[in-house]
């Protein structure tokens, strides 16, 4: 005879939170543990698999700072030729804030997937490089 499903939860978030102090910051993480692990049997009934993410090009808002890329590539972003400051500006626009160095990398990994594709260009005397659609 199987356990309900509910009790087995609470009994988790229970052993969960026992060697803690007794107040609002226990009862505060019991909520949290129990309120996730129901949401977990809920999809576990439902046959449901938990771990699959959709590919990030298809969310609405991405997670990754690659997806982000993608998202305003899918905008039209890249029809005219992008230095990776204007690429800088345009993911802080939208409330995604990343130094240049980490951008860089990115955009060599979209380069090497023949997502995006860039050449060496010249502002003044300096030589930067310009990403575009391939």
């Amino acid at each position: 005879m199987t356990e309900d499903p509910l009790i087995q939860a609470r009994k988790r978030a229970e052993r969960a939170v026992e060697g803690m102090n007794e107040g609002s910051l226990k009862i505060a993480a019991f909520q949290a543990i129990l309120t996730k692990l129901l949401g977990e049997s809920d999809h576990a009934e439902e046959g449901q698999r938990t771990s699959v993410k959709p590919p990030s090009s298809t969310t609405k808002h991405p997670d990754s700072l690659t997806g982000r890329i993608l998202t305003i590539k899918s905008e039209g972003f890249f029809k005219t030729q992008r230095s990776l400051g204007e690429v800088r500006e345009a993911l802080g626009s939208r409330g995604w804030h990343y130094p240049l160095t980490t951008l860089s990398g990115v955009m060599q990994g979209l380069v090497q997937q023949r997502r995006l594709r860039r050449e060496r260009a010249s502002t003044g005397k300096r030589r930067i490089w310009k990403y575009s659609n391939p």
